[in-house]
């Protein structure tokens, strides 16, 4: 197992998920799947109960917020008490919620209702959240360590819990610090990185975020000012700071870190000499220092 280097001001790390600490594949073909089969049954089945009648009040209100804003959006998503005929809401439900998935959109109210649904496939075993197998070995040094781990994910936080806490390694919710989701922002944003740091009680810059989602789709850019990041990336593309071929990074090939991954960066935005720090992590491994 290979492993990286973490700058020394570092007390915190703050993990993705998908593509991080769990193959991609599994959200792709094993939950999102399960909404899509099950969605309509479970709405029918909870249809009364206070936490669907929950579930599709967000769901109303973020197609509320969309109108306003001027956003693509699918049909209105009626609640239960202004709609007389059951049937017909729920299917309103359902096709807003695919529409939502379809568009890859990592809205809260989603999130909640899809966190719902996978808790009672967890707790009836039905499914078991995946982990690559370096990530309990990895974080359980980083603890000895002594530093802490944090999980930031667009998944609901109930979610979050319920792959680690049913995952094929057992529970191993004891091994993180705590859990961040879109309700302390989205991933675009930096000011979510300012929150999540004073949550944590550190400064931004003594938290080292491990991520497969690069530069140009985290923050816009802007998450030079707030965290030190680790981007895992996928597929046989070099990476480009800024989009330009001239600014090309040099790719660190780590196939033994994931299954999967051809291509590794460590970057730490926070120090203009980035592209050195990455040739002096090739000529470490080179070395076999990893």
């Amino acid at each position: 197992m290979a492993m990286v280097l973490i700058p020394a001001n570092t007390t915190a790390l703050l993990l993705d998920i998908e593509g991080t600490t769990t193959p991609i594949t599994f959200v792709k073909d094993i939950l999102f799947p399960y909404i899509k089969d099950h969605l309509e049954e479970h709405l029918s089945a909870h249809w009364e109960e206070d936490e669907c009648k929950q579930d599709v009040h967000l769901l109303k209100k973020q197609v509320e917020e969309d109108l306003r804003l001027n956003r693509a959006c699918a049909q209105h998503v009626l609640d239960q008490s202004g709609h007389t005929d059951e049937e017909k809401a729920i299917r309103e439900v359902v096709d807003n919620v695919l529409w939502q998935m379809a568009s890859d959109r990592k809205t809260t109210a989603l999130k909640q209702l899809q966190g719902h649904m996978w808790r009672a496939a967890y707790a009836a075993g039905r499914i078991k959240g995946e982990l690559y197998q370096d990530v309990v070995p990895s974080i359980r040094r980083w603890r000895r360590q002594g530093l802490k781990v944090y999980i930031y994910s667009s998944g609901s936080v109930e979610a979050q819990k319920l792959l680690f806490g049913y995952s094929v390694e057992g529970d191993v919710l004891d091994l993180f610090d705590g859990h961040f989701d879109t309700n302390i922002g989205a991933k675009v944003e930096s000011k979510s990185y300012e929150r999540i740091a004073e949550r944590m009680g550190c400064l931004s810059e003594e938290i080292m975020f491990l991520t497969d989602i690069t530069r140009g789709k985290c923050c816009s850019g802007q998450m030079s000012s707030t965290v030190n990041a680790l981007y895992i990336l996928f597929g046989p593309e070099p990476f480009y700071l800024a989009g330009s071929a001239s600014e090309a990074l040099p790719t660190l090939a780590m196939t033994e870190f994931h299954s999967g991954i051809s291509h590794l960066l460590v970057l730490n935005y926070n120090n203009p000499a980035c592209i050195r720090q990455v040739h002096m992590l090739l000529i470490e491994y080179q070395m076999g220092i990893f």
